[in-house]
């Protein structure tokens, strides 16, 4: 994709999963890019790696719900690379539990992180976006239409995020900013590794299906084609459409899915759902 050649592309939660594939591919495909994360060392090793021949990756310490980081964050890329074409609000955990196993501050830090963090990359980075007429893009989540036993934080995080990207891609088209959605189904990451704390775990939870399970690298190609074409959403993975498709004109039979299989949020580190 030639869209992507000597553009600067900024993501956040770029240490693993989604975000690091997403950066990996856009390197390939011509991009300079900004990794930000809170793990810094990992940033730093791939940076090292992609830098060898000229400066094409740049690492920055950066945890989203710190608005000061964030516009750090922005204001180093800018001064690296000039300018930033492409925004990706990666960065995000997922709490679980049923609601009587949680508590009000389970739900804050996961609006936090999730939603905050969002808001936040969002007003740290319009500015640069109006100058690159250049694309901002939601990482959501098959769980912003389906919410099921254990997930409410999550997905209520998720449906708000939908609701933001939707505002957004009528409020930004007056600066020629593009604003995509994607809603990923289980894709291959970290994310059960993490517990409700927002801390991460070696040990792994167990993981979803195999069968249900998207490589990141899949995912990120298709998210940056999405990008490219200036889509507005874009649903990743068969099952993820499918459930969105019964959620929409079966509901019922979903639900009764969920019930017959035991659908439930992951078990995740430290997690007592």
């Amino acid at each position: 994709m030639s869209f992507y050649r000597d553009k600067v592309v900024f993501i956040t939660g770029a240490s693993s999963g989604i975000g690091r594939a997403i950066a990996e591919e856009a390197i390939r495909l011509g991009a300079k890019v900004v990794l930000c994360a809170r793990r810094k060392e990992r940033l730093e090793k791939l940076v090292n790696i992609w830098n060898e021949n000229e400066t094409r990756a740049l690492a920055v310490f950066c945890d989203v719900r710190d608005q000061d980081q964030i516009e750090k964050a922005i204001q180093e890329a800018l001064f690296q690379f000039k300018k930033i074409d492409v925004v990706v609000a990666n960065a995000g955990f997922g709490v679980v539990g049923e609601f009587e196993r949680l508590e009000i501050k389970d739900y804050e830090r996961q609006f936090e992180t999730n939603v905050f963090g969002v808001l936040k990359t969002a007003y740290a980075s319009l500015e640069p976006l109006k100058l690159s007429t250049g694309n901002f893009c939601i990482i959501g989540s098959v769980n912003s239409y389906l919410s099921f036993k254990a997930v409410s934080a999550y997905a209520m995080s998720k449906f708000a995020v939908r609701a933001l990207a939707d505002a957004l891609y009528h409020e930004w088209k007056s600066y020629k900013i593009g604003v995509t959605l994607i809603c990923p189904g289980y894709v291959e990451s970290e994310i059960r590794q993490v517990d409700n704390q927002g801390v991460w775990h070696e040990k792994s939870a167990k993981p979803a299906p195999k069968l249900l399970r998207v490589s990141a690298n899949s995912a990120a190609r298709e998210i940056l084609w999405a990008i490219s074409k200036n889509k507005k959403e874009k649903i990743v993975s068969f099952h993820g459409k499918l459930g969105i498709f019964l959620q929409r004109y079966f509901p019922g039979l979903l639900h009764f899915l969920f019930e017959k299989l035991g659908v439930k949020g992951r078990r995740g580190p430290g997690s007592e759902a």
